[in-house]
């Protein structure tokens, strides 16, 4: 049943991004269920993925904000697509999620040149994809950090070793940043924190993203990346103690 096959293909996570499972899952999976049915391998679709943020990327430096907008919704679908076509179809790789996260990182650069050229304020966008990196590496490290203990490591052929060698020198920096982080504020590993967290997440990013292009006003969208930033330091901000009344007279 479809609905079965859904749930099976759910990824067991600790806090709910709501726009994934409300909006982008459900619209995945009728294409998750045409995939299985051809045997299209999951890193396929991640290329896809991939290409379909590439040409989002395009056209927003070409200014058509239309297409650019609609790109960037179909990249984020069938990157939903991916990861619930593995987990049902029970070819889950150390391969594929090495790949999806360098193809989302690919993307993200793209986007962001493309948006530093057609508005024309690359400092802004520039400042933009670095905080939108930053809370997407907090998003998953605080989730990451939560469990109790990672999965086993699995064995891997020369290419999988080659990805995890990519994946190692772009993201081992802000893993590092992230876990410093997170020990100084374990806060952020709790069921509250995590599940916020998850509603910062890559599909509603570029849902933002998209819907930010298609209303003319891209570059809100690095404005709206740093302003997640300023809230989530703002938080973290060591609260001062009370002081006593018989201090204060």
């Amino acid at each position: 049943m479809p609905s079965s096959a859904l749930a099976r293909s759910r990824k067991p996570r600790r806090g709910t991004e709501l726009v994934c499972e409300k909006v982008f899952r459900p619209l995945a999976h009728p294409l998750v269920l045409l995939f299985a049915r051809l045997r299209v391998a999951p890193p396929l679709v991640v290329v896809l993925a991939g290409f379909a943020g590439l040409a989002g990327a395009v056209e927003l430096g070409r200014g058509s904000l239309l297409a650019a907008a609609l790109l960037v919704q179909l990249k984020t679908l069938l990157d939903n697509a991916d990861g619930q076509l593995a987990r049902l179809t029970g070819r889950t790789s150390a391969f594929g999620r090495y790949l999806d996260s360098e193809v989302d990182l690919l993307v993200n650069v793209a986007l962001f040149v493309a948006l530093a050229w057609t508005t024309e304020r690359p400092t802004v966008a520039l400042a933009g994809f670095l905080a939108l990196t930053s809370v997407l590496s907090l998003n998953f490290n605080a989730e990451r950090l939560s469990r109790a203990a990672g999965a086993a490591p699995e064995a891997e052929g020369a290419a999988t070793s080659v990805l995890r060698r990519i994946y190692g020198f772009v993201y081992a920096p802000q893993d590092r940043l992230a876990e410093s982080l997170v020990a100084r504020r374990p806060v952020l590993t709790s069921p509250i924190a995590v599940s916020l967290l998850a509603n910062l997440g890559m599909s509603t990013q570029l849902a933002a993203f998209g819907l930010l292009i298609a209303l003319g006003h891209p570059i809100a969208f690095a404005w709206l990346a740093l302003a997640e930033v300023a809230v989530i330091a703002l938080a973290l901000l060591p609260r001062r103690a009370p002081r006593r009344q018989e201090e204060i007279a």
